[in-house]
């Protein structure tokens, strides 16, 4: 048991050290090839990896090379990545809880209502300073200039993604007839240059939530996974903790009656020896 379990808890923070080196890759990347520049999902999953990376390493050297200080600091620091996970996926699980498209009348595509999102998500897109670097990084992708060469039968026929609907076009409710504007407020924040376009419309604001929403719940179903992986090899680190104290202090006075069942160990007599000789003296 002793070496099985050692084993075991130096073979999974292994793996899970080499897990952080693509989640660290992966969080970057996607802060560069996001099409919003949003750092909802890159943020956390930068701490994430960095902390799995030491956390790994201190369970790998605890129990190859039976460290108990390092098993120790290891067991404190997993449990609080434990709950702050598990923190972190429940809070995604609820402000994602809430939103998604409205079907359009003829159209394969849908279109959001910034109405329909968590109150804490429209917060944060309704800050001017937070929006302003999310528009940006929309023209920066060119995400629009995808659709400007379809025609109208394209429209009919064709799909598009969140941020396209929002950002590119104006809602499919408003119409524009001899200088007269119907619909909503965004028909009237509705611009034909390319750089303004529909940009500071709501629909735009509920496109780029729309997903954020989904890669957060794909990564909510991703934490829940980890947690699994976690809470086992947090209690595989807690037989190997125990395992290497026990290492370190291999015979104790309360152990005598239980040694005497199994064959000893070869250095078992001359503790024994040593221990009545230090009870004769004292």
């Amino acid at each position: 048991m002793y070496r099985f379990s050692n084993t075991v808890i130096g073979v999974l923070n292994l793996l899970t050290l080499l897990a952080s080196i693509p989640i660290i890759g992966t969080a970057l990347w996607k802060a560069r090839s996001s099409t919003t520049c949003e750092n909802f999902l890159q943020t956390p999953l930068l701490v994430v990896g960095f902390i799995i990376l030491l956390v790994s390493l201190a369970g790998f050297i605890g129990a190859c090379f039976h460290v108990a200080w390092a098993l120790w600091v290891y067991l404190v620091v997993m449990i609080f990545l434990i709950a702050t996970l598990m923190g972190l996926t429940l809070f995604g699980l609820v402000v994602t809880s809430q939103g998604g498209g409205v079907e359009v009348p003829g159209r394969v595509y849908k279109e959001y209502r910034l109405g329909d999102y968590h109150p804490w998500l429209r917060e944060r897109v309704r800050d001017p300073e937070y929006w302003n670097s999310i528009r940006s990084c929309i023209l920066s992708s060119k995400t629009c200039t995808d659709i400007e060469s379809w025609t109208t039968l394209d429209y009919f026929q064709r799909d598009m993604s969140s941020v396209q609907s929002g950002c590119c076009k104006p809602p499919t409710a408003c119409t524009y007839e001899a200088g007269v504007v119907e619909g909503g407020g965004d028909c009237y924040r509705w611009n034909n240059g390319v750089e303004m376009l529909c940009y500071e419309c709501d629909a735009c604001k509920a496109g780029v939530l729309e997903e954020i929403r989904l890669d957060w719940r794909k990564l909510s179903v991703v934490n829940i996974l980890v947690l699994v992986l976690l809470i086992a090899v947090y209690s595989a680190g807690c037989c190997a903790f125990h395992n290497t104290r026990h290492a370190a202090y291999p015979y104790h006075p309360s152990d005598e009656n239980r040694m005497t069942k199994v064959r000893p160990r070869w250095d078992y007599y001359w503790w024994r020896w040593w221990h009545e000789k230090k009870e004769q003296l004292y």
